[in-house]
C-alpha cells in the first residue's frame, strides 16, 4: 500500500487515488470521525481515547492497527499520556480528517493552467477594479505545486497585494481595504475549487518554496 505522510499537516482534502497511513481516505475519514465523537464536548486535557477504542474505530486488527497507532503518534495527531500507557490524547488536527473531503486529484497540467488564469486575473483586477484600493503586486504558487507530483490535492497560491496607485484610483467612493482584500479572495475562490488563496503584503510571508508566475507592471 502507498502510505502517504503529511510534511505540512493539513488534512481538510484527502486524494481518493491514496492510501493515508495505509488506510483508504474515505475509511479513514470514518474512522476520525467516530474517534472525534468519542471526545466531543470534553475540555482538551480529557479528551483521550485507548488503544482497544482506536482499534475498533479502525476496524484493524491489532498487529496491524497498533502500526497504524504508531503513524498516528508519529505524525501528532494522537498524543500519548506517560502516566496512562495505551491512553491517548486528541489532538485537532484528527477533527479536520474527519470533515475532510475527499476528492479526485488536480492533474498537474490542469494546476498550470490555474495559474495562468490566475495570473490574467490579476492583470484584470488591476486594470478594472479601480473601487478597489489594492493592487496585485505578485502571484507566487507553493506547496504542492512545487513537488514533482503529477497529482495534487490542492493548488497553493500567494497573493502579494499592495495599495493601488492614486492616479489610478476611482473618483468615485472606494470600498475599504479588508472590503477589497476579501473581494480578491472571493474571485480567486471562484476560479476553481483546488484553489487555496494566501494575501499577504511581503512576498516573503509565502511559505517556501514558492515561484513567481506574474508580477505587476
Amino acid at each position: 500500500m502507498d502510505r502517504r505522510k503529511s510534511s505540512h499537516r493539513d488534512y481538510h482534502v484527502l486524494l481518493k487515488h491514496l492510501h493515508y497511513f495505509g488506510v483508504e481516505p474515505l475509511k479513514l475519514r470514518a474512522a476520525a470521525a467516530r474517534i472525534v465523537s468519542r471526545v466531543a464536548g470534553m475540555p482538551p486535557d480529557r479528551a483521550r481515547v485507548t488503544s482497544r477504542q482506536l482499534l475498533l474505530d479502525f476496524g484493524i486488527d491489532t498487529a496491524e492497527g497498533l502500526m497504524l497507532v504508531e503513524e498516528l503518534v508519529a505524525e501528532g495527531l494522537l498524543e500519548p499520556r506517560a502516566e496512562m500507557p495505551g491512553v491517548y490524547g486528541v489532538a485537532p488536527q484528527l477533527a479536520e480528517i474527519a470533515s475532510a473531503r475527499v476528492v479526485d486529484p488536480l492533474p498537474r497540467e490542469r494546476a498550470r493552467q490555474l495559474v495562468d488564469e490566475a495570473c490574467t486575473l490579476a492583470a484584470q483586477i488591476n486594470a478594472d477594479w479601480a473601487r478597489i484600493p489594492l493592487i496585485i503586486d505578485t502571484i507566487a504558487p507553493f506547496g504542492n505545486y512545487m513537488s514533482r507530483d503529477a497529482q495534487l490535492a490542492e493548488l497553493s497560491l500567494g497573493i502579494v497585494v499592495r495599495a493601488r496607485p492614486a492616479t489610478r484610483r476611482a473618483h468615485w467612493r472606494m470600498a475599504s481595504k479588508s472590503d477589497g482584500a476579501n473581494a480578491i479572495r472571493t474571485a480567486y475562490r471562484g476560479l476553481n475549487p483546488f484553489l487555496k488563496v494566501r494575501l499577504v503584503t511581503d512576498l516573503q510571508e509565502v511559505p517556501r518554496p514558492f515561484s513567481v508566475a506574474f508580477r505587476a507592471e
